[in-house]
């Protein structure tokens, strides 16, 4: 939901706009001309495509482009063979970088036979100056790259693109900028992510996000809650506040505002049932926001906590700032305050310089927090990264071999949590028609735990309450109660 601005309003002869986001909206309204143009030499509506790799926060961003596409004429569609097609990319993991590629030589392809279509290219791989120089020289045939921080220009460079004038290259190294306010076409008109900050101060020593990313940078809080407000005004129900470390939020507002005073004052708004957030670093995890969580009737009973590894050695080599200690001691402090909270993680197997001692204490953590799930992953050499230039990397097998003995405790752990709520009737948000028997109905607990039970499509959307008669490791079979 954002503030509708009348495309039919706007004046094309004049000059755009210098201010943000009316400058925008003067390039959409240039954009659905063009579409429109395009369309009527198609003789069909033109089509557009949008792929999402990585976190909430490019989904989130996922949802801006397809709100504009939307509003200046193409057709949504989820064919990559549409005539335009946008990759929203990751770079956490190499692999994500790789997979790219791969599908840039099928669209590659595609393009000569659709000699029309235009490629776009977005998102954090696109900050790495390697990988765009690598697309300059090697792929030739992409019509747009752009990056995280002017992503909301992206009317104006597409406007560009319409109009061809051939590849157009558009990455910041960094921006103070936060621009807002744009069209958004959200995956579930129920539920929402609602951006709190963008970037990273931490330069944990794995990571490559505060370079592509950038640096922390919060949204005033007057703006989020107008946002939400509106979201709640149009049905939403369930925001996320999204940010790479929300505990870290308002910091460098110029009337510092700490996180849990921001979400106590979303819990006011009224129409809004449930309220998330991701991702939580240990470090700057407050007892103000323990109290909070206790307290509210809105906030999930889920926090997400990465832990990365056991070993306060291998922490420390990886700037976590924070030992086994004392996120054992947050995990014991979250328990005591919130009985019923799901604990979820991300765990790194294979930091360079790991030994068996140090993997024995991620698994010693493991068993003592019991996380309701954890995202597991096998170290990923990132150029740019100070891992990266680290010795001692880890043989492949002796990482394969840990690996697989943590997903077996991990889903040992996750199945005996799930079991516990076994009996219990508690509240599910309904999100779907089940993709695999379209007699039941799928949502989420408080918890973020799945349940399917009978139901129809008249209750997506709803919070209803449902008794849980059946555990099946990561999610349950219930019915309406």
């Amino acid at each position: 939901m954002y503030n509708k601005i009348n495309l039919d309003e706007i004046n094309l002869t004049q000059e755009p706009p210098a201010a943000e986001p009316e400058r925008q909206y003067y390039f959409m309204a240039k954009c659905r001309a063009l579409v429109q143009s395009l369309s009527e030499r198609l003789g069909r509506q033109a089509t557009a495509c949008t792929k999402t790799f990585g976190c909430q926060m490019n989904a989130r961003d996922s949802e801006k482009l397809a709100g504009i596409l939307e509003l200046v004429g193409y057709e949504i569609t989820e064919d990559e063979h549409a005539d335009l097609v946008i990759y929203n990319t990751c770079t956490v993991r190499e692999n994500a970088n790789l997979k790219v590629y791969g599908r840039l030589g099928v669209l590659g392809n595609m393009k000569k036979k659709q000699p029309h279509k235009l490629i776009a290219l977005c998102g954090c791989m696109m900050q790495e100056p390697t990988v765009v120089e690598k697309i300059r020289k090697s792929y030739r045939f992409v019509d747009l790259v752009f990056g995280t921080h002017n992503i909301y220009k992206f009317a104006e460079l597409l406007a560009n693109c319409l109009e061809g004038e051939g590849m157009i290259i558009d990455v910041w190294k960094d921006t103070d900028k936060i621009v807002e306010n744009l069209p958004v076409e959200r995956k579930y008109p129920f539920k929402s992510g609602v951006n709190i900050m963008f970037g990273c101060n931490n330069f944990c020593s794995y990571c490559i996000v505060p370079y592509v990313r950038g640096r922390e940078r919060s949204r005033e809080p007057r703006e989020i809650l107008r946002e939400i407000e509106r979201l709640a005004a149009d049905g939403v129900v369930e925001v996320m506040l999204l940010g790479q470390n929300v505990n870290s939020y308002g910091k460098n507002l110029p009337e510092p505002m700490s996180f849990a005073q921001l979400l106590r004052e979303a819990e006011k708004i009224d129409g809004i049932e449930r309220i998330r957030f991701m991702t939580s670093h240990p470090k700057d995890l407050s007892d103000e926001l323990i109290e909070v969580m206790a307290s509210s009737k809105k906030i999930c009973r889920h926090m997400h906590l990465p832990l990365q590894s056991g070993s306060s050695r291998i922490l420390k080599i990886m700037n976590r700032r924070y030992t086994k200690e004392q996120y054992l001691a947050l995990v014991e402090k979250l328990r005591r305050a919130i009985p019923d909270i799901s604990l979820t993680t991300d765990i790194i197997v294979g930091f360079p310089g790991e030994t068996e001692e140090d993997f024995e204490e991620t698994l010693d953590v493991v068993r003592r927090a019991r996380y309701d799930s954890a995202f597991t992953f096998i170290y990923s050499k990132r150029t740019g990264t100070p891992a990266a230039a680290m010795e001692n990397q880890v043989p492949e097998a002796v990482v394969k071999e840990r690996f697989d003995r943590l997903l077996t405790l991990v889903q040992d752990i996750s199945k005996q949590m799930a079991e516990r709520l076994t009996g219990q009737t508690l509240p599910v948000l309904v999100e779907e028609i089940n993709s695999q028997d379209a007699s039941l109905v799928t949502g989420r607990l408080s918890n973020n735990l799945l349940v399917h039970f009978p139901g129809g499509a008249d209750l997506i959307g709803q919070i209803v309450d449902v008794r849980l008669l059946e555990c099946k490791g990561f999610y349950y079979i219930g019915e309406r109660y």
